[in-house]
């Protein structure tokens, strides 16, 4: 036999041994976690609860940020909106800061100045007030009433799907009709037709024109999904706005016109209406898709990060519930590991073998927890009506560091048992 054929033939005994070894120990493994199921149940319970609240959290706030891009490319990404005030902070409108009372209300005239400069394809007021529709003794729960005008689809997206959308006449006027929200309509008239029907809006009657088929936005989270769209002019006169947060003048750029040259005609349109002076700072706001998108992202960001802490407190409980049950589990099996020593097996072969069983606990707590957290994820994102896609990424990631924190926890326990004397092993009782 040559050299390089004895050479070759001892690399091949080589693997041979190690798969042999290697399959030894996945089966001893296995042994060892299905003789004690409850133990191992309980072990695994941390991991499975970190990583479910992780991907939970994971899954809904990419399905909410898929929608609220989906949002923005139906309104446009140029659209943008111009407000009395703009800020993250909560205001209460029964006790506003001064700096936001001294500021004048936006009006229907100053839209109409905005809509008609030459960079603008599109500008109107809109206001949002909450009401309950009533027919016949069925009513809603109080709901988003838009007041807008008949390019309402424009900005929302969605189209109507029977009857027709203000006239000019209605719009000018303030005349009591509305566009009821497909839902509205089948939940108050059922299968009978709503057009030319009498409903009562907060308990004011309006006529209904027309019906509307919403597209999916997250800006409407369920119980306020936009009920009917009436015309501006009748929702300033019949109801209360709250003219701080819930009035505001959606603005559309003509084609090829750029975000910012639009906000710059806006602003310079609006400080001569409001005859501001130079040095005096804008009394209005502006707030562009992207900032939108920015805020979301602020808050979602935040809200992430705790729960990413607690089901770190949750993985860093499983991790160490690993080390001390398989320390015990060490101690127990003491006499084994010294007969498997005596029989020819190595530090290597015992370690890799507890590795291995730490390793699958939290590998299988990681694969039961992304399951849930995924099934938890769906279960809420389809109830806010809002398309959830599972990230890929977050769960390979999440195998991966459950299967490390077997690996990092059962190191200690495993080298225990790696230099464990095998005649003091075989004495213990």
């Amino acid at each position: 036999m040559t050299p390089v054929r004895a050479g070759s033939l001892a690399r091949r005994g080589s693997w041979i041994r190690v798969l042999a070894n290697f399959r030894e120990t996945v089966t001893l493994s296995f042994d060892s976690l299905r003789a004690s199921k409850l133990r191992s149940g309980l072990t695994v319970l941390g991991v499975v609860i970190g990583v479910s609240v992780v991907m939970a959290m994971a899954s809904i706030v990419q399905g909410i940020r898929d929608q609220i891009v989906q949002t923005i490319e139906i309104a446009g990404p140029t659209t943008f909106y111009v407000m009395k005030v703009f800020t993250q902070t909560p205001l209460n409108p029964d006790q506003l800061p001064k700096w936001v009372r001294i500021r004048p209300d936006l009006s229907r005239d100053e839209a109409e100045r905005i809509a008609a400069l030459p960079m603008i394809g599109y500008a109107s007021i809109w206001a949002q007030v909450f009401q309950r529709v009533e027919y016949n003794g069925v009513r809603t729960q109080p709901q988003a009433i838009m007041g807008a005008d008949d390019r309402f689809t424009e900005i929302q997206g969605g189209e109507l799907a029977s009857g027709r959308w203000f006239t000019h006449a209605e719009l000018a006027s303030g005349t009591a009709v509305v566009v009821l929200d497909v839902d509205v309509a089948r939940r108050l008239f059922g299968a009978i037709s709503p057009l030319d029907r009498l409903v009562r809006i907060g308990g004011r009657p309006a006529r209904v024109v027309g019906v509307y088929q919403p597209a999916a936005n997250i800006f409407q989270p369920p119980g306020q999904e936009i009920a009917a769209i009436v015309p501006y002019g009748m929702l300033d006169h019949q109801f209360t706005i709250d003219k701080t947060g819930a009035l505001y003048i959606p603005v559309k750029p003509k084609p090829g016109v750029t975000v910012t040259d639009a906000q710059e005609a806006v602003t310079v349109a609006l400080r001569e209406i409001r005859r501001l002076r130079p040095a005096d700072h804008n009394n209005f706001d502006m707030i562009t898709q992207d900032q939108i998108l920015d805020v979301f992202n602020k808050l979602t960001g935040v809200f992430f990060l705790v729960m990413i802490a607690l089901s770190s407190v949750a993985l860093l409980v499983g991790g160490i519930g690993v080390m001390a049950v398989m320390m015990i589990s060490v101690t127990e099996r003491t006499r084994e590991i010294g007969v498997r020593k005596a029989v020819g097996a190595t530090r290597a072969d015992i370690l890799l073998q507890f590795l291995f069983e730490a390793a699958t606990l939290t590998g299988t707590g990681g694969v039961i927890g992304i399951l849930v957290g995924l099934g938890v994820g769906r279960g809420v994102t389809t109830l806010m009506h809002v398309p959830a896609i599972p990230p890929l990424n977050l769960t390979l990631a999440a195998v991966f560091v459950s299967i490390s924190l077997g690996i990092v926890f059962g190191m200690l326990p495993a080298r225990r048992a790696a230099r464990l004397d095998p005649i003091d092993a075989l004495r213990y009782e």
